[in-house]
């Protein structure tokens, strides 16, 4: 279709994630002319690139009626320059709609129709809403093993895939919803040092206090290209980066922003977002940690065991191994809740400090137990012993710096220079820790975004506390982000239930 309407570029630095927006002045000419309206998808031309992209008007003087703009992602995917003449055109109808109509009335879809939905979302012509509606009809069990499978497949074939060329490369995932709970950069290094390769990618948090490679950062860059983790892994046998900054199932990061903005908790969904990162990154041998609580992110024994199923089915159908365990998740897991505070925890660990937090400890050793298990050279229940040595030995501590540098240099955490002690108003015993709320507590604070923000947890369940016993700090690198997190506790005294005894 021939591009209309060209306009000059201008850049506002609006940033919308993973959602491509085009932005035109209300009294523009082309908004009569051809129709266009706010929520519009308009093809968005410019030079040899082009996009499609969800229309917003401006009722401002930020844009002149012959210009336009763009959001930060649209802007990349363009590889466009401020100045530059932008043309717009109604765009072809996408086939890839007929298949989410089909979807919502409930029919199987194939690998194709499936295909065309996810290249479609990856490269930017479907809107949110259209998203959504597809989210939405493939939650709730209405994705059968044969779709979850090509969903899979789409979602790897959208972005790159690395090929690695040992035959064993292992890698570990947690369904999530424990804070805490950093076992990554603790066993990554373990079994690193036992020999297996382990490309880690992590994510960044979302919704959440801190992630993987949140709290990665805090030691050392994670922003690598795909050449640069390559030459990590090969030096050093394993790596820790952020999974955004190698295009491996690049699509998952637009699925997952519009489902947790629908808070949907589709298991088919989730299972093909977890192994097509895992497949993408070149592991063929993969370990699923299912965290199982009331405030985790899965709550009931019903939905590990479906997700346990489909995670080894699927893999099975896609030519890789994968166990899953399923674990407590009634607590958050070691101290720290925030990307610093849970790398004090992780460096404790790693330097076998006494002090360090005993639970983080074990759950790592257990996971790379597993993990090292994987090598046909150990027995079963072998690996975690194996794992324990390497870590007294000092040698995982060793292999931890040396991927740190070769990521870029070794940095160490320092907390922040605001604190507050959160008291137990009461004596007895904790009956109850509520996951979701003390993380929330943690970003009140500021984390991520302030990575020495966040909760240092001094109690666990089932021990009895006294009253004015320090239960948590809150620690903020400001006053005003820390007097609101305080707030928020005073009127929730039910984040830590204590259960009176005489």
């Amino acid at each position: 279709m021939d591009a209309i309407h060209p306009l000059t570029l201008k850049r506002l630095g609006i940033d919308t994630y993973k959602e491509p927006i085009l932005y035109l002045h209300c009294e523009n000419t082309i908004c009569q002319s051809e129709g266009f309206e706010a929520q519009t998808q308009v093809r968005v031309e410019c030079g040899d690139q082009w996009i499609i992209a969800t229309l917003n008007i401006i009722h401002s003087n930020l844009l002149k009626t012959s210009e336009a703009s763009l959001s930060e992602y649209a802007w990349e995917l363009l590889q466009a320059e401020e100045g530059e003449m932008l043309s717009l055109s109604h765009p072809k109808t996408l086939e890839s709609l007929s298949f989410i109509h089909s979807k919502i009335y409930g029919h199987e879809l194939d690998a194709e129709a499936l295909d065309s939905i996810i290249q479609d979302a990856y490269l930017g012509y479907l809107s949110n809403i259209q998203i959504a509606a597809f989210l939405t009809a493939c939650a709730g069990g209405r994705l059968n093993l044969g779709e979850i499978t090509a969903l899979t497949e789409s979602m790897i074939n959208a972005g790159d895939r690395l090929h690695w060329p040992q035959e064993l490369v292992v890698d570990k995932h947690s369904i999530g919803g424990l804070p805490g709970n950093r076992t990554t950069l603790i066993l990554v290094p373990i079994v690193a040092a036992f020999g297996l390769t382990i490309p880690k990618t992590s994510s960044r948090a979302i919704t959440s206090p801190s992630g993987t490679a949140d709290t990665m950062e805090v030691f050392t860059s994670v922003n690598l290209t795909t050449e640069a983790m390559k030459r990590v892994v090969e030096k050093e046998g394993g790596c820790v980066v952020w999974g955004g900054s190698v295009a491996l199932s690049p699509v998952d990061d637009i699925l997952i922003r519009v489902e947790r903005g629908l808070d949907l908790d589709s298991e088919g969904q989730m299972v093909a977002s977890v192994l097509s990162k895992k497949i993408a990154a070149g592991s063929n041998h993969v370990l699923i940690d299912i965290p199982l609580g009331p405030t985790a992110k899965v709550r009931s024994l019903e939905m590990a065991n479906c997700l346990k199923h489909y995670l080894e089915e699927v893999g099975a159908r896609l030519d890789i191994k994968v166990k899953v365990m399923i674990s407590n998740g009634e607590q958050p897991v070691g101290r720290g809740i925030g990307p610093v505070l849970e790398a004090i925890d992780v460096m404790a660990v790693l330097q076998n400090d006494p002090k360090a937090p005993q639970d983080l400890r074990d759950r790592a050793l257990s996971i790379a137990g597993e993990l090292i298990e994987f090598s046909p050279k150990v027995k079963a229940g072998e690996g975690k012993r194996i794992a324990e040595r390497i870590l007294t030995s000092g040698e995982a501590w060793k292999k931890f710096q040396a991927i740190c540098e070769a990521q870029g240099g070794l940095k160490f955490p320092k907390k922040a220079e605001h604190v507050k002690a959160i008291l137990a108003q009461t004596s007895g015993k904790i009956i109850s820790i509520d996951n979701r709320r003390l993380a929330r507590v943690a970003k009140f604070a500021g984390a991520p975004h302030s990575k020495a923000a966040g909760v240092e947890l001094l109690a666990s369940l089932n021990t009895r506390v006294e009253k004015d016993q320090l239960l948590f700090n809150i620690y903020s690198e400001s006053i005003s982000q820390l007097n609101y997190a305080a707030g928020y506790v005073e009127t929730h005294p039910d984040i830590i239930s204590i259960e009176e005894q005489e």
